[in-house]
């Protein structure tokens, strides 16, 4: 389960997206690096609490995307100087690169003759 942060509303979530909090970046890259080696095609990465509206807003990462949530997120670390973090990052983002996915195989098909 990833971090739930709670706002007011989504407006002022989305104030924070533009802003590039440093508690959503850090939420999704640490969902992201625990999951590095995951075959699953979504992650969770963050549970927005909007008070106001009264709902909740989950955030999921695609497996496909994960080298580009890296790479966005990045600048933010460094921002951040959350240096050794950033290392990871990049370490990950080659690992990535270089590692092929392996994806789960559903339970066969019944044939129908």
């Amino acid at each position: 389960m990833g971090l739930e942060i709670t706002v007011n509303n989504s407006e002022e979530f989305q104030e924070l997206v533009d802003r590039r909090d440093s508690r959503i970046s850090k939420a999704i890259v640490d969902g992201i690096l625990k999951n590095i080696k995951t075959s699953k095609k979504h992650i969770h990465v963050l549970s927005v609490n909007c008070m106001e509206e009264g709902e909740i807003i989950d955030i999921t990462a695609n497996r496909d995307n994960f080298i580009d949530i890296l790479q966005e997120n990045l600048p933010v670390y460094e921002r951040e100087e959350w240096y050794e973090d950033c290392q990871r990052i990049v370490d990950s983002i080659k690992l990535l690169k270089t590692t092929p996915v392996v994806k789960k195989r559903g339970r066969p098909k019944k044939n129908s003759n």
